[in-house]
């Protein structure tokens, strides 16, 4: 409906020849606004005040040249102007009739927008370490990312999410080292297991599940003889010690076998959840093909070529700071290794290279500095550092029983997102998980979650749409049909003031999808399902809808399958099932 608002006002301004140049490329959609007090309206425009200065004319001048331009529409009963020269809509009810008779005519598309030319966007999201399974703070990066996917596509935008599988580096080979120790635990050789290792039971279970054929089991003293103290200070000497043991042992080969087969195990485990969780991924972007495809020389080839790096003592840095950053930064330390700043600015050269146009990275809050080095090699690379829009996940803290809960992947004292969605529900940790800002800290109460009461927000919704289904049980219990036909020739009975309610809240759906998109914001859409709710219960309560009057009863009828395919429609988005029964 906005979009029909601004339509009229866009036709408007090309009959004023004056306005229409001192507006420019202005989007007329950016001048509207729902109204927050009815009797001003449905909508207001400022765009009257807007185009003031350019037009060099009074704003209410503007607006009585405006409206007097306006073209007649049945969707509109009549049109004001406001304090200093805002531009107020009174819809007909026809128009909300009309957003309704569209709600069932699309079904499951309605709400959704023509994809759009462009731009063509890279949503990177979860992308945890495969050292462990995802906890419920990854859950949190999973639903939101998944989320704002479903809004983007929702609003037209051609999306593909990528999964970064971090499977290159230290911490791939301290996770060979932890299945290693525990596998020779398991044949009787006891090795102090170290403090900077990965400790989880699920480590244990990886030792007797791999194949760890062609590996011999060494002696204590070829094991242990030698390595440095195993204590909090020198905790990484100490594990990086018993890798270069392993490594020594068992060769290049025997190590990467383990290695690989613990990798693999804990992937597949990774996407076996985000699989049941309803979360999907387009492409699995392995960190080691940067390496074996020679993108990470590829980009430092770029970079040199530009005449961006320099060398100093020994090593090659990135200018960083000249884009921004706070210091430069080591792309090849001395050694000759390059660094995971090489990596990380490889990896998302390679994104553009690819073809796209925004990259989209969801990460962890703690990875506030990593934005602008990101951004800084994209710009030396010859792309715009705004090509890259970070989302940042606050932490979960879990509760049960009034208690916090610890989460630690090396520890392995942390609840799974699997323990989560087994205690709670899929649905009910997906709603949960995108119920706040992703930029706010979120308390997830389990008890809350669980409940089945008007406390619990996604019962309170889910609700909605049962008691819906339940009405037209009942309806074909009485042996009575629904003529929809008639129900839309008789929408002119709608006067209730829970109707006035409900049809308004309906039509705002599309906009709601719109602006959850464009903000990256699944809680807007969260706020929106809870409200709309809200007034079809209270619409329940205060009227019957299966009725004697034919006419009443079917316009009723019609009005609530509306909110039926809203309801469905905003929880698909939010990977939340919509059930008839509960």
């Amino acid at each position: 409906m906005k979009h029909l608002v601004a339509e009229l006002v866009a036709n408007a301004l090309a009959t004023l020849p004056e306005l229409a140049e001192a507006a420019g490329d202005l989007a007329i959609d950016s001048t509207m606004e729902r109204t927050r007090d009815p009797s001003h309206g449905d909508f207001a425009s400022n765009i009257a005040m807007r185009l003031a200065k350019p037009a060099r004319r009074s704003p209410r001048d503007i607006a009585a040249s405006i409206v007097e331009a306006l073209a007649d529409s049945p969707s509109v009963d009549k049109v004001e102007i406001a304090g200093p020269g805002f531009i107020n809509f009174y819809l007909s009810p026809a128009a909300f009739h009309a957003e309704i008779e569209s709600t069932l005519a699309q079904e499951d598309a309605y709400g959704r927008q023509p994809t759009k030319e462009g731009p063509k966007i890279l949503l990177e999201f979860v992308s945890a370490n495969p050292t462990g399974p995802l906890h419920v703070g990854h859950g949190r990066g999973a639903a939101f990312g998944d989320t704002v996917g479903n809004l983007l596509e929702a609003a037209g935008y051609p999306v593909h999410r990528e999964y970064y599988v971090n499977d290159a580096g230290r911490q791939m080979d301290i996770l060979g080292s932890s299945v290693w120790l525990r596998w020779l635990g398991d044949q009787g050789l006891e090795v102090d297991f170290p403090k900077g290792g990965y400790r989880g039971d699920y480590i244990r279970d990886i030792a007797r599940d791999i194949d760890m054929s062609g590996l011999s089991v060494p002696d204590a003293a070829a094991v242990n003889d030698g390595l440095p103290a195993n204590g909090d200070d020198n905790k990484d000497e100490y594990v990086d010690a018993l890798t270069a043991r392993a490594k020594s042992l068992h060769g290049e080969h025997g190590f990467d076998r383990v290695r690989q087969q613990a990798l693999e195990s804990i992937r597949d485990e990774i996407k076996e959840d985000l699989a049941e969780f309803g979360v999907r991924f387009d492409t699995w972007y392995s960190e080691k093909s940067l390496t074996t495809n020679n993108l990470i020389d590829a980009a430092i080839d770029v970079l040199k070529e530009r005449g961006v790096l320099y060398e100093k003592d020994g090593a090659t840095w990135f200018p960083s700071t000249d884009y921004g950053d706070d210091k430069d930064r080591v792309v090849i330390r001395d050694n000759g290794v390059k660094t995971y700043f090489a990596s990380d600015i490889a990896y998302h050269y390679d994104k553009r290279e690819r073809g796209y146009d925004l990259l989209i990275d969801v990460l962890g809050a703690d990875h506030h500095g990593y934005v602008a080095r990101v951004r800084a090699g994209l710009e030396a690379m010859g792309y715009a550092g705004e090509d890259l829009e970070v989302e940042f996940i606050q932490f979960v803290t879990l509760y049960r029983g009034g208690q916090q809960m610890q989460m630690s992947t090396r520890s392995g004292e942390f609840d799974t997102l699997r323990q989560l969605r087994a205690e709670v529900g899929n649905d009910a940790a997906r709603f949960y998980y995108v119920m706040r800002s992703n930029d706010q800290h979120l308390d997830f109460d389990l008890d809350i979650a669980t409940s089945q009461s008007n406390d619990n927000p996604v019962y309170y919704i889910q609700y909605a749409h049962a008691r819906v289904a339940s009405v037209f049980r009942q309806l074909g219990e009485k042996s009575l049909a629904w003529d929809q036909a008639n129900g839309l020739a008789n929408l002119g009975l709608l006067v209730e003031p829970q109707e006035k309610a409900l049809m308004t809240m309906l039509s705002r759906y599309p906009e709601i999808v719109e602006l959850a998109a464009n903000n990256r914001a699944p809680q807007t859409l969260v706020h929106y399902l809870r409200d709309l709710a809200n007034d079809f219960h209270t619409y329940y309560n205060a009227h019957a809808f299966i009725v004697d009057d034919e006419a009443l009863r079917d316009a009723r009828l019609f009005l609530i399958s509306a909110t039926r395919i809203v309801v469905a429609n905003g929880l698909g988005i939010l990977g939340v099932s919509a059930p008839d029964k509960m």
